[in-house]
């Protein structure tokens, strides 16, 4: 074959030839920028938080949520040895200081919180719970804990207005758990509930 026919070959083929030579760099760039993106990235704080905070009211005994009541205490009590799961579901309203950039750096987290005793084959809308606006105190170890609740004296609201920053106060009057949230935390107590 003449060099004459080699290089007409690749000229005719040239286009083929600089269409793979793209694919392979985009291909090459899509795998580096994925992977350095996997390891780069830091996880959303606020996603974070909502973890921190599940896991510490999960993990917390029952009078650590402050909340007050017989079926409590019974329903947290030990059965065969064992001690039923809280499963919870949490909205974090905010956190302080609010301009930090890690879950290391925060002080208190403002939230709502809806836990449920999860008994052995009890459904949910039998469950003892625990829920109301919460207050985690993350500087602390085990971080502290106050939920608000109504006293002899005082009315709910008021005490909310006490424990709550102004800016979090109408959000702790409204909200709960958006849709996700609450599928999540429902899925989560059946299967601790062996439903």
């Amino acid at each position: 074959m003449s060099t004459r026919n080699i290089f007409a070959g690749w000229y005719r083929n040239r286009f083929v030839w600089v269409a793979v030579i793209l694919l392979a760099v985009s291909a090459g760039t899509v795998v580096l920028l994925n992977t350095a993106g996997s390891d780069a990235k830091p996880a959303d704080l606020r996603g974070q938080i909502m973890t921190r905070l599940r896991t510490t009211l999960e993990s917390a005994d029952p009078g650590q949520h402050q909340h007050a009541g017989h079926n409590v205490q019974q329903a947290t009590a030990e059965k065969d040895g064992k001690k039923p799961a809280i499963i919870c579901g949490v909205h974090v309203y905010g956190f302080e200081p609010g301009e930090v950039s890690t879950l290391a750096e925060v002080k208190t987290v403002y939230g709502f919180h809806l836990c449920g005793v999860a008994e052995q084959k009890r459904p949910w809308d039998w469950a003892v719970k625990l829920a109301g606006p919460v207050i985690v105190d993350m500087a602390t170890e085990p971080p502290g804990i106050q939920v608000v609740e109504a006293t002899e004296n005082v009315r709910f609201v008021d005490r909310l207005r006490e424990m709550f920053p102004d800016k979090y106060e109408e959000l702790a009057l409204k909200e709960s758990l958006d849709e996700n949230e609450m599928a999540s935390l429902r899925r989560r107590y059946d299967e601790a509930a062996g439903l």
